[in-house]
């Protein structure tokens, strides 16, 4: 070929929608499309097969996508700079476009060897931000403002057609079921991948189960449909986050058009303020991750170096992981994420706030079987809420759930308990919540012998959250341990001044991730 060709490199922004990167590159001659199955990836700790389902579907639509538009999705499988080299060997690569990623410490790695071929080689990386993460950043102050101006801009409208590359093989067909280094267990049920999925389930939240989401979004039985359930699309891109703002708008200015007083006008517009909310947060901890590489393997606040790392407890792992604490709700709320990859919010809170004070994990083993479960596993939210939630951030109170409390506050029939610890799906009343309670005789006629057929509670709850307090204490009334908080603080802190509504309770995270802020109810 002689034309210059323009290559897109496709990586955690699978769609032809909202693309800028695709719609640059179509400006200026041949486009060639490109995904990397990168082994070295999917032998990291956090990847796992369920990932590799969503992308791999999401794939499949994408090329659908670009082959409507004139050029096919091209597939390579190895190192990702040395897969650049070859196609730049072979064709009149004139530039490489993509996306920014926040990604993991392997992805991180690897663009800035990407970038430095590149360099080699003369060949220009035009890269364009998806998300409201800055880079770099020199300031929190005034992060806001640029988040709006970014979000608010328009779409990139899709290229009426791309200039295909004649004669590059390896397709969509050279996709593997598994890459190698993933364990080749059982797929397992998820949302429908791809751009029309994505839409749709965006439909249908802004025009209908979002009206429930304030009231639902807590209840690990409601959630499933009160939640946008958007998180898998926006953590592999099929939807991109301004699309589902801008959708968000689009929606309140219909709301505000209904005659004031209408009970649903009210119920909408509180479920569309709290979601809007959300998708803010979405971007402000990417940015952390983006600031502070580190965040994935190491205390953010320092002073917590060696509270846990000593006391890390396998067997407890091992029981946490599979749902066998003898607490109902964790134990569900695994079990969930066992088979499904996908819990609400504040129960993603819970199970890890219970593994970090209750069973006095470090964060970095839980954070890793978490992100291989998850099925919308986001690097840039991951790591900084797992800190978050295990109290290494320093800047944030201690929330430790009381598991009891949260059965009976959030699951009070215990529906959500019987459907996933069915060893307990004869238990009735109160005795669902703390089953190693219940007298001898009621175990029999209940069928479910503490100790035996559902396990005893692994720790005292109470005396183990006591202990975890006063640990916490110990290190953070040092002096050290405050200056280096003012210093936190001062680099990944919101600059966002809290209104006096929401001075005691204030917003949860981003699209289904960890609970981020304290609250009166734990």
């Amino acid at each position: 070929m002689s034309a210059p060709i323009h290559l897109v490199w496709f990586k955690r922004d699978l769609r032809v929608d909202d693309h800028v990167p695709l719609c640059q590159a179509a400006k200026n001659g041949p486009v060639l499309p490109l995904y990397i199955v990168e082994p070295g990836y999917w032998d990291e700790p956090d990847t796992s097969r369920r990932h590799w389902g969503f992308i791999r579907a999401s794939l499949s639509d994408l090329d659908r996508g670009l082959r409507e538009l004139g050029q096919p999705l091209i597939v390579r499988e190895g190192e990702a700079g040395t897969v650049l080299d070859r196609l730049c060997e072979e064709l009149p690569i004139e530039a490489v476009h993509s996306h920014q990623e926040t990604g993991n410490g392997w992805t991180f790695n690897r663009d800035r060897a990407v970038a430095r071929r590149l360099r080699e080689r003369g060949i220009p990386w035009h890269e364009y931000r998806q998300h409201g993460v800055v880079r770099p950043l020199r300031s929190r102050d005034g992060w806001a403002a640029q988040w709006e101006q970014l979000m608010g801009e328009p779409v990139a409208a899709l290229p009426e057609s791309l200039t295909p590359c004649h004669g590059v093989v390896g397709g969509i067909e050279t996709l593997p079921d598994c890459p190698a280094g993933v364990a080749a267990d059982l797929p397992i049920p998820l949302q429908t991948p791809g751009l029309e999925a994505g839409h749709a389930v965006l439909g249908d939240f802004l025009g209908a189960r979002g009206q429930r989401y304030p009231g639902g979004i807590s209840s690990p039985e409601k959630a499933w449909t009160a939640s946008s359930r958007l998180s898998p699309h926006l953590a592999y891109g099929t939807l991109s986050l301004r699309r589902v703002l801008q959708a968000t708008r689009e929606r309140k200015a219909q709301v505000g058009e209904v005659p004031a007083g209408d009970r649903q006008r009210t119920a909408w517009q509180r479920s569309l303020r709290q979601f809007e909310e959300r998708l803010h947060w979405h971007c402000h901890f990417m940015q952390k991750l983006e600031d502070q590489p580190s965040i994935e393997f190491a205390n953010l606040h320092r002073a917590c170096d060696g509270l846990r790392e000593d006391a890390f407890d396998v067997e407890r792992m091992r029981l946490w992981q599979q749902g066998l604490t003898g607490y109902p709700l964790v134990d569900a709320c695994m079990r969930a994420l066992n088979d499904h990859g996908w819990i609400n919010f504040r129960m993603r809170a819970m199970v890890v706030a219970f593994a970090s004070y209750h069973l006095w994990l470090h964060w970095r083993e839980p954070s890793l079987h978490l992100a291989r479960v998850f099925a919308d596993y986001e690097p840039g939210i991951h790591y900084s809420q797992m800190q978050m939630q295990s109290g290494t951030t320093g800047i944030n109170a201690l929330r430790i759930y009381n598991p009891v409390k949260q059965s009976v506050d959030q699951d009070p029939e215990g529906r959500f308990i019987r459907k996933w610890v069915p060893e307990l799906a004869r238990v009735t009343g109160d005795w669902i919540h703390q089953p190693w309670r219940m007298p001898a005789a009621l175990q029999r006629e209940f069928g479910c012998r503490i100790g035996h057929d559902y396990p005893a509670p692994i720790v005292d709850h109470e005396q183990a959250a006591r202990e975890a307090r006063a640990r916490f204490k110990g290190v953070r009334g040092k002096a050290a341990s405050r200056q280096e908080r003012d210093g936190i603080q001062q680099r990944h802190g919101s600059r966002r001044r809290p209104s006096a509504r929401t001075t005691t309770r204030r917003t949860p995270p981003a699209h289904g991730q960890l609970d981020l802020f304290p609250e009166t109810d734990r």
